[in-house]
């Protein structure tokens, strides 16, 4: 899939741990010739530089515990502030919260801009357990143990999913089915965007 010359799209990808959400959100910025700005990713990266916030960030994680958001808010202004976030990018666990919400608003403001669209990957609880579990098994994950992940996904239903209904009332939510194969969740998405006038891809 290509990008059309041109033409950007500011996005959030939201959804419970094992949703799927950092596989599509980078499949999406790919095809949109955007950067995926994930929490996440900057995080795993420090940990395993062994860097002193690598170090923080793990000893949080693995008691299934969420970064604080000053820790956050400062990492994504500092990514947000990068040349190849400038015409559009993807967000990818961050807001996760009410407050983290109005800080990106303010910042967004501050450059006379605002989120393009939010998707939202549905899947089901026992779904997401069951994906966790495996990725655990396969990558050997020390935060996704079984009390960790349940954790987790507490605070996500507590924390994060009600950041939905702040978008929700801007109009700006696409709520996705979560379940099926990557291609076909990747076609969901981007026909949502496309009914927005946000993406042109071309296979």
């Amino acid at each position: 899939m290509t990008q059309d010359n041109g033409f950007s799209a500011r996005l959030l990808i939201v959804g419970p741990q094992g949703s799927g959400k950092g596989t599509q959100g980078a499949r999406i910025a790919e095809a949109l010739g955007i950067p995926v700005v994930s929490t996440g990713d900057i995080f795993r990266a420090n940990i395993k530089e062994g860097t002193e916030l690598g170090l923080t960030v793990k000893a949080i994680t693995d008691a299934g515990d969420l970064v604080p958001d000053e820790v956050t808010n400062a990492i994504v202004r500092d990514r947000l502030e990068q040349p190849d976030a400038a015409e559009g990018f993807l967000l990818d666990g961050y807001p996760r919260n009410i407050a983290q919400v109005a800080l990106l608003d303010d910042f967004l403001q501050g450059r006379e801009e605002s989120l393009d669209a939010v998707i939202e990957l549905n899947v089901p609880r026992e779904e997401s357990l069951s994906r966790i579990a495996l990725r655990a098994q396969e990558q050997g994950r020390s935060d996704d143990t079984e009390q960790a992940i349940a954790h987790r996904l507490d605070i996500y239903e507590r924390e994060t999913a009600p950041i939905l209904a702040v978008y929700g009332t801007r109009g700006i939510v696409d709520t996705i089915d979560g379940v099926g194969s990557l291609d076909e969740i990747t076609e969901r998405i981007v026909a949502a965007l496309e009914a927005r006038g946000l993406a042109r891809v071309q296979a």
